[in-house]
């Protein structure tokens, strides 16, 4: 099917180099990269609830503090102090 797409000059740039490269036609190279990209996401609405949750961890992994849980009213409070009075 015959698609028509307007591209910024970066992007139509990048699209002849990588199509040079890899030796194929810029048609392809498109092709392949909505596969790529949009196939995942396409894949995850036929996922369960638990599977995306186990996804979005994995991709958003935390703020790396382990005492968020057992410390969580402490550290509201000193996110609180720090932040400007808002009622001023």
């Amino acid at each position: 099917m015959p698609f028509s797409i307007r591209l910024d000059k970066v992007t139509e740039e990048l699209l002849e180099k990588a199509a040079k490269l890899s030796k194929t036609t810029k048609s392809e190279i498109i092709r392949k990269s909505i596969r790529e990209v949009r196939a995942p996401i396409v894949n995850k609405s036929k996922l369960n609830p638990s599977e995306l949750v186990k996804i979005l961890i994995e991709k958003h992994p935390g703020s790396g503090r382990g005492d968020l849980a057992s410390r969580s009213e402490e550290i509201l409070r000193e996110i609180l102090r720090k932040k400007p009075n808002a009622r001023s």
